[in-house]
């Protein structure tokens, strides 16, 4: 992982951000789920790239771009570690899938990563771990102290469904259309740790939380919180996990660009002291459902107001809050010209599936996933 160099002393809120991305890798003339051993060994030994880092599977690798401090940046960023991570690829002569899920293959065959790290991970959760099928994309954005992490952390939680529904990319699971758009969010959410954790209060409440959890065994540190927004174990920052893989470009960056706005407008609300919004865990997993179940293509669920909302309406909601914001940091037109596009085509989720019920065949959608997720690469 290279975001590195975040500096706290003199710092402000969401200066800077970083991106990371989790890819399965697939064979070029089956396109199905393929270990890449030279790839995943390269990647361990810090000679894929700099950009580039194993996962737990040598059938997947992940990215992370440097510090960045504008979505330009971020972009260029996303497309030289794309670039990377494909040519590291090549050492097994294999292709690149950026979706959450693969459209049929499973766990079945993916093998796990030697490494210390990824053996521990095995021996805490057992069959969980070893069945870890599922890519994300996890935002990092620059926070100077704990204390500021959390007080964001806590108001963060009514927007999770929305930025979920907008980055969905997993309809299929284990040769299953699942119904779903975020299968990966449901699978996600078999671990004990997962989801949105209740307000913490402050640093130390975060703290303690923290120890009980590594009292109980579920976690060895902070870095194996697997909530979907949590404080960066090793770096100062807030990490926004919740989001499937982006296939294309610009909806990784887009996505980047509402999150570290969101934090900036969310850290404003903390200093002047506004209350952290009163969610039921009930309602908050509802809606986190919701969004998972359907996406932009159907309605989601307010947990604020109690209702259903049209997801173009949530979305709009989402872009009024933020405006003033983004309109500050010159982000205002890249943005709502990025969320026009991805409301008028649909998320990735949507267009596989699209995919697969105009042809009735599985490798057309990998096929569309691989070649979407190339563009704009070189």
């Amino acid at each position: 992982m290279r975001i590195d160099g975040l500096q706290t002393e003199g710092a402000v809120v969401g200066r800077t951000l970083g991106v990371e991305e989790e890819f399965h890798l697939v064979d070029p003339d089956t396109l199905e789920m393929t270990p890449g051993p030279r790839a995943s060994a390269a990647a361990l030994a810090g000679k894929a790239g700099e950009r580039v880092h194993p996962e737990i599977a040598t059938t997947q690798l992940e990215i992370a771009t440097g510090v960045c401090t504008s979505l330009e940046q971020v972009r260029a960023e996303l497309v030289a570690a794309r670039a990377e991570a494909a040519a590291a690829a090549e050492r097994d002569g294999l292709l690149l899938l950026p979706a959450s899920t693969h459209p049929w293959n499973s766990w079945h065959t993916m093998p796990v990563t030697p490494g210390e790290r990824y053996e521990a991970m095995v021996g805490r959760w057992a069959g969980l771990a070893r069945q870890q099928d599922i890519c994300g994309c996890h935002v990092h954005v620059g926070i100077p102290d704990l204390d500021t992490a959390v007080a964001v952390l806590d108001r963060t939680r009514p927007y999770i469904p929305v930025l979920l529904a907008m980055t969905c990319s997993s309809p299929f699971h284990d040769g299953v259309d699942t119904g779903y758009e975020s299968w990966r969010t449901l699978w996600w959410t078999r671990f004990p740790h997962a989801g949105a954790p209740e307000p913490l209060g402050d640093a130390d409440g975060y703290r303690r939380v923290l120890a009980g959890l590594v009292a109980s065994g579920v976690v060895e540190d902070g870095s194996h919180l697997y909530w979907d927004v949590r404080p960066s174990a090793r770096l100062p920052t807030l990490e926004f996990r919740l989001a499937d893989v982006c296939t294309t470009l610009d909806d990784a960056v887009l996505h980047a660009g509402l999150v570290r706005s969101l934090v900036r407008v969310l850290a404003a609300r903390a200093r002047r002291g506004e209350p952290v919004p009163e969610v039921r865990p009930e309602l908050l997993r509802a809606a986190r459902w919701r969004a998972a179940r359907s996406g932009l293509g159907g309605p989601l669920f307010d947990p604020l107001r109690g209702e259903l909302v049209d997801a173009a309406e949530a979305v709009g909601a989402l872009l009024a809050e933020l405006e003033e914001d983004l309109t500050a940091a010159g982000e205002w037109d890249e943005v709502t010209a990025r969320v026009q596009d991805l409301l008028g085509r649909g998320t990735s989720a949507a267009r596989q599936r699209s995919t697969w019920l105009r042809t009735g065949d599985r490798r057309a959608v990998a096929e569309w996933v691989v070649r979407e997720g190339a563009a704009g690469r070189t």
